[in-house]
C-alpha cells in the first residue's frame, strides 16, 4: 500500500469521524435548544468525505431523518463517493 493510499484512508477515518460527531452534537443542540450546526455544514462536512458518518449519524441520533433531502441527499453523496474512491483507486 503506497503512502497517498494511507493517507487517504487515514483521512476518510477522520472524515467520518467528524460527520458522526457533528450529527450527534447538532441533536443534543437541538434537544436541549440551543445554538444549532447548520444543514449547509451538515452536508459539506458529507461532500467532504464524512458522507458514511453523517448518514449513519442520521439513522443512530434519530436526526434529520423526516427531512426528504437528508433521506436522499446522504445516499446520493456516498455513492458518487464509492464511485469516486473505485475509480481512483
Amino acid at each position: 500500500m503506497t503512502t497517498i493510499q494511507k493517507i487517504a484512508i487515514a483521512y476518510a477515518i477522520i472524515a467520518n469521524i467528524v460527520g458522526l460527531s457533528v450529527m450527534g452534537i447538532d441533536k443534543r443542540r437541538a434537544i436541549c435548544h440551543k445554538w444549532r450546526i447548520p444543514e449547509k455544514t451538515l452536508f459539506l462536512v458529507s461532500i467532504l468525505g464524512g458522507s458514511i458518518g453523517t448518514w449513519t449519524g442520521m439513522y443512530l441520533f434519530r436526526h434529520k431523518t423526516k427531512h426528504w433531502y437528508f433521506v436522499i441527499g446522504m445516499p446520493c453523496i456516498l455513492i458518487v463517493q464509492l464511485v469516486l474512491y473505485y475509480y481512483f483507486w
